[in-house]
């Protein structure tokens, strides 16, 4: 029988779907968003992010990458807080929530934005599909 009380985390039990550690269900609302719906999601986000840089630098520019990365955060950090999450988020019928409930507030998504810029924080998950960037902020990603 394993142990109701792992000291380390390699003693405790593997989740059997992702976010079941979290308390939240296997499958529609409030479950975590699957890989699809986010990659869907921030397709959407960048997508539009290099839209909108168009009006700022010709595309094949230095100055269109900087400016779409930089629209790209704006958009994170402007409305994880006000509408639940990116338009990305929303079209896909997901919303970033924090662990704690309530409203996830300012900080959590420039902690979250500031690390999912750097990609590589985005591609380390754990067994609850959260990336790194979640996990710092306090925050999943659900299905709304």
């Amino acid at each position: 029988m394993p142990d109701p009380n792992p000291r380390t985390f390699g003693e405790l039990e593997p989740s059997r779907w992702p976010g079941e550690r979290l308390g939240l269900p296997d499958t529609g609302r409030g479950s975590v968003g699957r890989v699809g719906r986010r990659l869907g999601a921030i397709a959407i986000d960048w997508g539009l992010a290099l839209l909108i840089a168009l009006l700022f630098a010709p595309y094949s520019s230095l100055t269109h990458s900087w400016v779409t990365l930089v629209i790209f955060a704006l958009m994170q950090v402007v409305f994880i807080p006000t509408i639940g999450g990116s338009i990305g988020h929303r079209v896909t019928g997901m919303r970033v929530v924090p662990l704690t409930g309530g409203w996830v507030g300012a900080r959590r998504p420039i902690v979250r934005t500031l690390l999912l810029v750097l990609v590589v924080p985005a591609l380390v998950w754990d067994s609850d599909q959260r990336g790194f960037h979640d996990k710092v902020a306090g925050t999943v990603l659900i299905r709304a």
